[in-house]
């Protein structure tokens, strides 16, 4: 399943909104396509490094900007999905994302997230997709029987 997930920038974190968001989806243009990958080693394996705590069964697949960023990632599994959700809540998410986006933005200082989201009604669906039975999970956002 792809889960797209918003996130909004602080605008005390960079001189220009939109100039930052620009540099960060055109950086991740240049590193995430497999076939750049053997000329950009070295900035992948830090790519790698920041999105590990991810797990093996997540992956970023591509970033957009629509007055916010959006990341895309592919949860291979339930579990995948479930960790996804747990980095979420706990807060850890936002920190994954603003060290990939300071990473990329090539920034001195902390790219820091104003907001991050991540819609209940994608997760809700995506739940769903995984679990053949309905009524076989909860809801973990709202406590619903799906």
């Amino acid at each position: 399943m792809v889960v797209g997930v918003h996130a909004e920038l602080d605008e005390s974190s960079v001189d220009d909104v939109t100039q930052c968001e620009d540099r960060i989806v055109n950086q991740s243009r240049a590193f995430l396509p497999a076939s750049s990958r053997g000329q950009i080693r070295q900035g992948v394996d830090q790519l790698d490094e920041i999105l590990r705590p991810l797990g093996l069964e997540t992956e970023l697949v591509i970033l957009a900007h629509r007055n916010s960023i959006a990341l895309y990632l592919i949860c291979l599994t339930l579990s995948a999905l479930m960790s996804l959700r747990d980095h979420w809540s706990t807060g850890q998410l936002r920190d994954i994302v603003q060290k990939l986006f300071t990473f990329l933005s090539g920034a001195a200082r902390t790219v820091y997230v104003k907001r991050l989201t991540l819609p209940l009604t994608d997760y809700e669906r995506f739940i769903n997709y995984f679990s053949p039975l309905q009524g076989m999970y909860i809801c973990v956002f709202c406590g619903i029987s799906l």
